[in-house]
C-alpha cells in the first residue's frame, strides 16, 4: 500500500530531505520521528518548564501564582524534529501524525483519570482549521487508555488573540473569559490534554474554569514544553 501511494504522491521528509517511507508519518521519515527523545533535564514539578539546576523543583511563576492544575506531565522539548512534527500537525493539515505522536504521550506516566479532555478551540477556529489537533490526540490517548474522552463539556467561546508573541501577563488577560464548562464535571478527576504549552496560560485557564465547576482536579498533558516561561 505505501509502494503505490509514494509513487502516487512522493513527499520528501523536511527535516533530512530524504524521501518519507512511512504513510503514517508521512511527510516526516520514519527515521526522523526516531529521533524524537523524552526531555529527562530538570524542571518544575508542577508546570514542568524546564529548569536550569538539578536542585531546583518549582518555578517562580508556580511560587507565586499557584495554577488550578495539579500538575502538568510533558513528553519533550518543543524543539527540532519534535516541533517541526508538530507544526505540521497543527498547521499543515498533516492529521495522520496524531497517531504517531500520541504514542509519545502514552510513553509517559498518564495518571488515572475519569476523563480525557482536549484543549477547545471555538468554532470559527476549527471551520478555518478543519480540526483540533488536541482533540485528535486526546482520541488516541482515550482509545489507548480506556478512559472515556469528553469533548463537550469544555468550550472556548470568545475568539482571542494569537497567543504567539505576547508575553505572560497579555496572554492571561487574553484568554479570560474565553471557556465555558457546560457539562457536569462535579466530582470528575480530568486529564487536560494540548499540544503545546509555553506559559502556560492557556492550561491555567481551561483548570480554573473546570475546578470552579466542580472538577476535583485537573492534571495537563502536553506533547512539548517551551523553554519560555
Amino acid at each position: 500500500m505505501w509502494g503505490l501511494s509514494s509513487l502516487l504522491y512522493p513527499s520528501t521528509c523536511p527535516v533530512c530531505e530524504r524521501g518519507s517511507d512511512s504513510l503514517e508519518t508521512t511527510p516526516l521519515c520514519s527515521q526522523c520521528l526516531k529521533t524524537i527523545k523524552r526531555y529527562s533535564g530538570p524542571s518544575c514539578r508542577v508546570c514542568s518548564l524546564p529548569l536550569v539546576s538539578v536542585h531546583s523543583d518549582i518555578c517562580g511563576s508556580c511560587i507565586s501564582d499557584p495554577p488550578f492544575f495539579s500538575y502538568v506531565v510533558s513528553y519533550g522539548l518543543y524543539s527540532d524534529v519534535l516541533a517541526s512534527a508538530i507544526n505540521l500537525f497543527k498547521f499543515s493539515g498533516f492529521r495522520r501524525l496524531s497517531r504517531p505522536l500520541s504514542r509519545f504521550l502514552l510513553e509517559t506516566e498518564i495518571p488515572d483519570v475519569d476523563l480525557v479532555m482536549p484543549v477547545p478551540m471555538t468554532k470559527r477556529s476549527m471551520l478555518e482549521r478543519g480540526y483540533n489537533q488536541s482533540a485528535l490526540i486526546a482520541k488516541e490517548v482515550s482509545k489507548a487508555t480506556g478512559y472515556p474522552l469528553d469533548i463537550d463539556s469544555l468550550q472556548k467561546v470568545r475568539e482571542t488573540l494569537p497567543q504567539v508573541g505576547l508575553k505572560a501577563e497579555d496572554r492571561a488577560k487574553n484568554l479570560k473569559n474565553a471557556f465555558l464548562v457546560t457539562g457536569d464535571l462535579r466530582g470528575k478527576r480530568i486529564l487536560l490534554i494540548d499540544d503545546v504549552m509555553t506559559t502556560g496560560a492557556t492550561l491555567r485557564e481551561c483548570s480554573r474554569v473546570l475546578v470552579k465547576a466542580g472538577a476535583t482536579e485537573v492534571i495537563g498533558l502536553v506533547l512539548a514544553r517551551t523553554c519560555q516561561d
